[in-house]
């Protein structure tokens, strides 16, 4: 899979190595639940996370290059895999980051570069993702990307935490 690096980031494939670290971060009550999944409670389940749920295709460990933590996550899904119905020649874009790097701008400058992935190497022809109305900074990440709001709410029945929750819908389409 491949890395990119950002002005302030590193996007590359987690590792084993990683599970401190996460564990550090997604064990924090106000984070995962604004993504849709319950704080971490051991370090053995963050790296059952690695190897299982970060270990796909699309899916990458933002590493602060000042540090050369792992301090979230951003990927996509393909459309067989999201919380959505949307077309096959589609994706579903997910990030977190952790609580003490919020407000930075982090989580857009690595969207922006998984946006490039998406629609420049893996030739999709738009970009979906939800969030909840209850935190609004997720939305405005997409909206600093340039999502724009469909209108539509729904629920994701296969979230963890807040499947009984509408997200808001945003959408970003490929560019000529």
């Amino acid at each position: 899979m491949q890395t990119f690096e950002t002005k302030r980031l590193i996007l590359r494939p987690w590792r084993e190595s990683d599970a401190t670290a996460l564990f550090k971060h997604a064990s924090d009550p106000e984070v995962g639940p604004r993504a849709g999944w319950p704080p971490h409670n051991s370090v053995e389940e963050s790296l059952e996370i690695i190897r299982t749920v970060f270990s796909g295709e699309g899916m990458w460990a933002v590493e602060l290059k000042e540090t050369s933590e792992a301090i979230g996550c951003v990927g996509y899904l393909p459309a067989s895999c999201s919380n959505l119905d949307i077309g096959e020649d589609q994706c579903e874009v997910g990030y977190w980051i952790a609580k003490p790097y919020w407000g930075r701008g982090l989580c857009t400058e690595a969207m922006r570069t998984v946006i490039d992935y998406c629609f420049n190497v893996k030739g999709f022809t738009a970009i979906w993702g939800d969030y909840f109305p209850d935190n609004p900074a997720s939305g405005k990440v997409m909206e600093k990307c340039g999502f724009r709001d469909t209108g539509l709410q729904t629920l994701c029945p296969t979230l963890e935490v807040g499947s009984d929750k509408p997200v808001r819908v945003m959408r970003l389409d490929y560019a000529l």
